[in-house]
């Protein structure tokens, strides 16, 4: 198993070799960052420099290939301020899911405001409705399905939120701040997760579909 502490640690000391003074932030989101990860769970880095160009990237691409399990590393290369400009629905997300380890996000972000939840809360259930609709016509796949129950998850986290102020990172916390229709969702989801879903695609997308449209209508006239 991965060694969090020691895997971060290689690997800001590799990114400030290649950048020096021009890295402004480094963090860890995911599960990795959750304290949820397994073997196999992504590594999910968070790296902002000054500014970053197409060479920047070939020299991170560079820097990051000798690193232990070099293929498990994903995440989000940008310059401070085009991370500044970001669209303020995905920042709700990207602000709560992701633990310092060089610098501080703060310091770097828009203050947060009280609708920034709501619109991610709305914006993702349109995308979340178009899919299910799109793959049940379409696509037919069940692991894009799957997919789009993973990304209700993190709407769960955005509505709760958005109805109790409360922000639950870990998904074992988050189960005892939902009832109905919500935790019927993420039950779903985690056993899509776990391979312990036997339901049909129709059942399955019927449930995504229905509780993303009802998401959608009822937060649209707050935006």
């Amino acid at each position: 198993m991965l060694d969090k502490k020691t895997w971060m640690e290689a690997y800001i000391q590799a990114i400030r070799a290649a950048f020096g003074d021009r890295v402004r932030y480094i963090g860890l989101q995911g599960s990795r960052g959750r304290g949820e990860a397994g073997p196999d769970s992504d590594i999910d880095v968070v790296c902002i420099l000054d500014t970053c160009s197409l060479e920047d990237l070939k020299t991170y691409r560079a820097a990051v290939e000798p690193l232990p399990e070099r293929d498990k590393l994903c995440g989000f290369v940008s310059g401070a301020a085009e991370l500044a400009a970001w669209d303020r629905a995905d920042l709700f997300q990207f602000r709560h899911d992701t633990t310092d380890w060089y610098g501080c996000l703060v310091d770097l972000l828009p203050p947060e405001q009280e609708e920034d939840a709501r619109r991610a809360l709305h914006t993702g259930a349109c995308g979340l409705y178009h899919l299910c609709c799109h793959n049940f016509l379409h696509g037919k796949s069940r692991e894009a399905l799957a997919e789009a129950y993973k990304s209700a998850g993190f709407l769960l986290q955005a509505k709760v939120y958005v109805e109790r102020g409360v922000y639950c990172r870990r998904r074992a916390d988050l189960v005892g701040m939902l009832t109905g229709a919500d935790l019927d969702i993420l039950r779903t989801a985690q056993a899509l997760k776990a391979g312990d879903c036997g339901e049909e695609l129709t059942a399955l997308t019927e449930r995504l579909f229905t509780w993303s449209g009802e998401i959608m209508r009822r937060y649209k006239t707050a935006l």
